[in-house]
């Protein structure tokens, strides 16, 4: 029995994510880097969250089915 997303959820999630991680580096860009508390938020936290969606999505779709 499988379990978790289908297909059609990891390619939003993938695409979501590096829309999200687009956006990210154009806000960055624009207005650089930031300092504090906000590099956390923002670097660590936002960055970290699409990242690791992204990379966890594309792996499961370059993953040969298990059934």
């Amino acid at each position: 029995m499988r379990h978790g997303p289908g297909r059609g959820e990891l390619v939003f999630r993938l695409v979501v994510s590096l829309a999200g991680l687009a956006l990210l580096g154009a806000a960055v860009a624009l207005h650089g880097l930031p300092s504090g508390p906000a590099f956390v938020e923002i670097g660590l936290l936002a960055g970290g969250f699409f990242g690791g969606t992204a990379g966890w999505s594309l792996w499961r779709l370059l993953r040969p089915p298990k059934d």
